[in-house]
């Protein structure tokens, strides 16, 4: 029996606690600005009512009906107000709304106040914030720039509904023993808080405060939990000190089950031009080289990882970026799981920019994290310019690009190569009386290389000869497209036939060093391109003409956007082409591209390119988006079969599928999930052991997200080994309220 009242009392009491603690809006309004107002003054009180009595004996004013006073900015509206002048002391009742200089509005069933509007005593107190979020008491009082509240509670959330305005539960809220807010410090301080989570009392947050509104504030912030098969359980503390309103500091200690803490740290500062930011982890752990089989012998060192990055608008024209990014070896960043990247690039750039002109001078260099890959092989770019000038021609009506371009790259193993080259290209574009749009091209260039230890670099047409090399380019192009443009029931089709003829002299590709003109293929991007290499090291010589034809469908809710296209060479440069690429012999592959919209509700996109001989995909890559914006699928197919030469590591032959998605199973709540499996076998790649069906990693997860609180849960699976970097599951708690600060 007492156990039954002991249950009775408590239930009692936390229903008492709730309806003491009325988070929900008022039907009072805020007052107004006072119009037309006079200069403040201190001793000056604006009054007025629909109905005013007044007391020579007593010295007291009555005022009903809509009352307002005003008071040093300070502002109250109510039903009825009852003013002692002697004593100061104002009485307000019914629908009380009082709002400070700061833009808080304080609502209440009566108030009792000073005459100065500021200070006084509220019951059933409601503050709802200028900077977002409520508080909320059964009692208040104001003393000064101080609120205290007992037994209250805040939120940061909305309070209804949007669609029809119903009154709704906050998803999160904090109930607290004790609240102070401090209305010039703009933060709210609580004494024997406890989180709620959709009305669950859950969180204990026995010293809390945090700052209202958008300027943030120095504090704790809300944790990170995860676990994974090699670290363990993991629990992230990020501190947030903010040193000035344009600068701050997050100090993360990241503790581990499994292994030593590591400790994670990021500095943000914003300048009049410009803004940057300093990062970096640092932990004491044992570490195994990546290129050694899993179980060899691992040592403790001090690894970490460093992160920079920057950009300055010096004035309207000129700019200074950059970024650095290193770590202690090659699988601490998978290993805390930090980033996937199997390569980190540390540049420096200075750039001018204005309509007609570019200046840029760039330094770069390289950290490799992939296994087998010598770091001494890596390039270090110091330094790379780069000068464009557009010009318009006075004579034909054309249009002149004049470009200067200068690149050292060094290698610590490897081999060095340095490039200067000047070039002018001029393009003129006109339209026939028929339609057709003709664009005639002419280009010319004359570059000089330096190279030594070439024999270094393993891929034989890469090195060029050693010493001093000259080359001259020169090209002449036409390019001619016929839009055809016609109806199509209740849409409009065009087709486009389009016909390049491009004449080059012979070139000394080979003598030169290839540095960023490896990765060659024919795509429909590079169809008609006048240098269908991706760099400037290699250019394509010889005369060719290419075809092709471009199509495009509209109609209502529809759209299909189609090209294909083959290029005919009249001449063959075995040596320049890689046997796989598409461009061997004198007749190219065929390549084309398809796109396909429906509504907003289907995204298709096809690329592909067929053997010019046997029709083989040689290509087949396809990207589809399926769905709405709260339920999609997203589904990816690459398959490269070229059968390349396996000693030029850039073109790879691998066959691989994505598939990623998110399901909305509540108004609220989401599914989502994503996998990546590697299809090569031994048929794309001799090297390969796989058996064509690897999966790489995949995620699953569910997620909960409205207007002020997002909460999920992820379970992600690797399944590769690389060194100390274990193939395992790893699970992610992620947890974020909003208008709680930063």
């Amino acid at each position: 029996m007492k156990a039954k009242r002991a249950i009775w009392l408590l239930s009692a009491a936390w229903s008492w606690s709730a309806a003491a603690q009325d988070l929900q809006d008022r039907p009072a309004d805020p007052p107004p600005p006072l119009v037309n107002a006079a200069p403040a003054d201190a001793n000056t009180v604006d009054f007025s009512a629909d109905q005013l009595e007044y007391s020579n004996e007593s010295e007291t004013v009555v005022a009903a009906g809509d009352v307002r006073m005003f008071r040093e900015g300070n502002r109250l509206r109510a039903d009825r107000v009852v003013w002692n002048r002697t004593t100061g002391e104002v009485r307000a009742e019914g629908n009380v709304a009082v709002t400070n200089p700061q833009g808080d509005v304080a609502y209440g069933d009566s108030v009792n106040l000073t005459d100065t509007l500021r200070d006084g005593v509220v019951d059933n107190l409601l503050v709802v914030l200028e900077g977002g979020g409520r508080l909320a008491a059964a009692r208040g009082t104001r003393q000064g720039n101080l609120y205290s509240l007992e037994n209250a509670a805040y939120t940061g959330c909305p309070v209804e509904e949007q669609t029809d305005c119903r009154p709704k539960e906050p998803s999160w809220k904090i109930t607290a023993v004790r609240v102070t807010y401090d209305t010039v410090r703009k933060r709210v301080f609580y004494q024997g808080a406890r989180m709620h989570l959709f009305g669950v009392p859950l969180i204990p947050l026995p010293l809390l405060s945090h700052p209202t509104g958008g300027e943030g504030g120095s504090g704790v912030l809300v944790p990170e939990v995860r676990f994974s098969r090699v670290n363990g359980f993991e629990l992230a503390l990020p501190y947030y000190f903010q040193l000035a309103p344009n600068r701050d500091l997050t100090l993360t200690p990241h503790i581990y089950s499994n292994v030593l803490p590591a400790l994670e740290a990021k500095y943000r500062a914003l300048t009049g031009n410009g803004a940057y930011q300093i990062g970096g982890t640092v932990t004491y752990s044992r570490r195994q080289p990546a290129d050694l089989p899993t179980g060899t012998t691992s040592e403790r060192d001090v690894r970490g990882y460093f992160d920079a990055s920057g950009r300055f608008q010096l004035d309207p024209y000129w700019n200074v970026s950059g970024s650095i990014r290193l770590t202690s070896d090659r699988t601490f960043l998978r290993r805390y799981d930090i980033s996937r990247d199997d390569r980190l690039r540390s540049m420096i750039r200075a750039e001018r920019i204005d309509p007609d002109s570019y200046f840029s001078l760039t330094g770069w260099a390289t950290q490799t994290l992939r296994i087998n890959d010598p770091q001494g092989q890596q390039p270090i770019a110091l330094p790379e310019l780069d000068f464009r000038q557009r010009l318009t021609d006075p004579f034909a009506g054309g249009r002149v690009e004049l470009q200067v371009n200068t690149l050292a790259i060094g290698r610590t193993d490897g081999q060095d190569t340095q490039r200067a080259f000047a070039s002018a290209r001029w393009d003129l574009r006109r339209l026939t009386p028929w339609g057709q749009e003709v664009t005639f091209t002419a280009y010319a260039r004359g570059d000089v290389y330096h190279s030594d230890e070439n024999n270094l670099t393993p891929t034989l047409i890469y090195r060029g000869d050693p010493g001093w090399e000259t080359r001259a380019i020169g090209a002449l192009a036409l390019d001619v497209r016929w839009p055809l443009v016609g109806p199509v029931g209740e849409g409009t089709q065009r087709i486009t036939p389009r016909i390049q003829l491009v004449a080059t002299p012979p070139i000394r590709n080979m003598d030169i060093p290839n540095e960023d003109a490896r990765a060659i293929e024919l795509e429909d991007s590079n169809l008609f391109a006048l240098n269908r290499f991706p760099g400037y090291d290699r250019f394509e010589d010889g005369a060719r003409v290419t075809y092709g034809v471009d199509y495009a469908l509209t109609l209502p809710g529809i759209a299909i956007d189609a090209n294909i296209g083959q290029s005919y060479r009249l001449s063959d440069r075995p040596e320049l082409f890689p046997n796989g690429v598409g461009l061997r012999g004198n007749l190219s592959d065929i390549v084309g591209r398809t796109t396909v919209r429906f509504r907003d509700f289907v995204a298709l996109t096809h690329r592909y390119r067929l053997d010019k001989d046997s029709l083989a995909v040689r290509r087949n890559e396809i990207d589809a988006t399926i769905g709405t914006r709260s339920t999609y699928v997203l589904l990816g197919y690459l398959r490269l079969n070229r059968d390349i030469d396996t000693a030029i590591e850039d073109l790879r032959d691998r066959e691989e599928v994505r598939v990623g998605g998110r399901v909305q199973i509540g108004r609220y709540w989401s599914a989502f999930g994503s996998a990546i499996v590697d299809l090569s076998d031994r048929q794309e790649d001799p090297l390969l052991t796989a058996d064509g069906f690897q999966p790489v990693r995949h995620r699953l997860g569910i997620a909960y997200e409205d207007d002020c609180l997002e909460l999920g849960v992820t379970w992600r699976r690797d399944y590769q080994n690389t060194g100390d970097a274990r193939r395992g599951d790893t699970f992610l708690l992620r947890l974020s309220f909003r208008n709680l600060g930063r």
